[in-house]
């Protein structure tokens, strides 16, 4: 996001030359005094959400100065680190003067928490790499072939150890770390490739499928991290469309009516029913997606979806 900003012109105030727990206090606090010296009447802030302790006073010192801020939400707490309650979320937001959501979910949540400020959904994280994928052409195997690339500890994502048993007649690729040793040792339909880098992942994988889902459960999104789904949008999902690959989401996330509305890949209730429904699949009706992605990376790659809630939220606010 920062990159996408400083392509538009704007200017970053935040200062980061401290580090440990005491360099963020003081890179926030000077960042605050930049914002004094720095802002002036008809600039527009953009703040980054969670900033937690500083936000507020963000909020003040821009209207102080005559200024307008747009918050973009990464994270809510509520949900993320539930170390704030919907209310206290709700009233820390309410000091903005428009704020660009994630998508229709998150827009709902907060309108039936009480949120009066203007919202704008971003639809998609856009996602930025110097690297491209091999090729828009790709021809399918006898054996469907998924991938997933990520955190993949147990206490995160513990569904990856029960999808080995349900996806006889597909091939599952696993690149992450955290995997319990050993594990792999017992698995037939599953290759675990260790870690990788991600510029690195978009230009060399090869597989059919791009899988985004999290926590608990094959049969659902589920648990703190799961349920997470229901309302955010996984960067995960852009980092698979980025590397050319149609995705597999979960058919109650917040997510999935943009990747079907869209044929960016599709919706499941369970990971059991992908072996039947991935080789249902013809080359023709694959090849549909993989054109639809490969139009979806390049706007990913140029910060389109960020541009476009941008200029609606700036003619909410009258600028």
């Amino acid at each position: 996001m920062d990159e996408i900003m400083k392509g538009m012109g704007f200017r970053d105030l935040a200062v980061k030359t401290f580090n440990g727990k005491i360099g963020t206090f003081f890179r926030k606090l000077f960042s605050m005094v930049n914002l004094c010296f720095h802002l002036q009447k008809g600039d527009v802030l953009v703040i980054q959400y969670p900033f937690k302790k500083f936000y507020v006073v963000q909020c003040k010192i821009s209207r102080l100065k005559g200024a307008k801020t747009i918050t973009l939400i990464h994270d809510l707490g509520t949900f993320r680190r539930r170390k704030l309650t919907s209310e206290q979320e709700v009233k820390r937001l309410s000091h903005t003067d428009a704020i660009i959501v994630h998508n229709q979910s998150m827009n709902d949540w907060l309108v039936k928490h009480g949120c009066e400020v203007p919202l704008v959904n971003l639809d998609i994280f856009d996602y930025l790499s110097k690297e491209e994928p091999l090729s828009e052409a790709h021809v399918l195997g006898d054996k469907p072939v998924i991938t997933f690339a990520g955190g993949i500890s147990q206490r995160k994502s513990a569904f990856i150890y029960q999808i080995d048993e349900v996806i006889d007649g597909c091939h599952f690729d696993l690149y992450g770390s955290g995997l319990i040793p050993g594990t792999d040792k017992f698995w037939k339909n599953t290759t675990y490739h260790g870690q990788i880098d991600s510029d690195k992942f978009i230009r060399t994988v090869q597989a059919d499928w791009g899988l985004v889902w999290d926590g608990d459960s094959i049969d659902g999104c589920s648990g703190t991290w799961g349920s997470y789904l229901c309302i955010n949008n996984p960067h995960k999902a852009s980092f698979c469309l980025r590397a050319g690959l149609p995705v597999i989401v979960w058919k109650g996330s917040a997510m999935a009516p943009f990747i079907v509305n869209n044929s960016l890949g599709i919706a499941v209730n369970s990971l059991c029913e992908l072996p039947s429904i991935l080789k249902g699949f013809s080359q023709s009706e694959y090849d549909k997606y993989r054109r639809a992605v490969w139009m979806m990376k390049d706007k990913l790659n140029q910060g389109f979806f960020f541009k476009q809630a941008f200029g609606k939220a700036i003619q909410i606010i009258g600028l």
